[in-house]
Formats: C-alpha cells, structure tokens, sequence
C-alpha cells in the first residue's frame, strides 16, 4: 500500500513539477525469511511490481542496526556481515543497471 502511495506522488511530480525524476527500484528492508509476513510481502510487491523491485534484499540484521550507534556504515563496522554482504550486492546491482542504460 504504501509503494502505490508512493508512485502515485512520484508520478504527480513528474507530470507536474520535474518530468526527469526517475526511480531505479524499490528496496526490500529489514526482510526475515523466517517471517510469514515478510514473505507476503515480497510476494505481493513482486507481483504488483515486477520492474520496479530490486533483486537485492536486505535483511533484518542486528549489525546493521548496531553500525550507526557507533557512526559507522556497515561496510566499515562489520564487512563481512549479511547486511553488508546485502549491500554489496545491491550496489553491484544498481552498477548493472547503469552500464545497460
């Protein structure tokens, strides 16, 4: 519900005030396989939005919410976490995107 909100206002600022916004995808978060709930979701977004969702997932992660207690980003705090494995992946996956557009 609330990525529907959310392209609906992108699409009113691009008809309206910037017709070059673009959005690259939508992002999982904070996702828990072990979650009924999470998996639901995923399901749903996929299926409503095919080309809009990111392969990559983020998972719900306890370094991930430990890293900025102590100012850091993931990838400083704990590299070799899931959750900056997760980003890892994301950034390799937007890189894609921009050597094919």
């Amino acid at each position: 519900e609330g990525l529907g909100q959310l392209m609906n206002t992108i699409s009113l600022i691009q008809e309206n005030i910037k017709p070059e916004v673009k959005v690259l995808g939508a992002l999982l978060t904070m996702y828990d396989s072990r979650q009924k709930l999470s998996e639901q979701v995923m399901h749903e977004l996929y299926r409503y939005f095919p080309d809009k969702i990111f392969r990559s997932v983020i998972p719900r992660n306890v370094r991930l919410t430990e890293a900025p207690s102590y100012g850091k980003s993931i990838l400083h705090y704990d590299p070799d976490s899931k959750g900056a494995k997760a980003y890892e992946r994301l950034a390799r996956e937007i890189l894609e995107l921009h050597a094919y557009s």
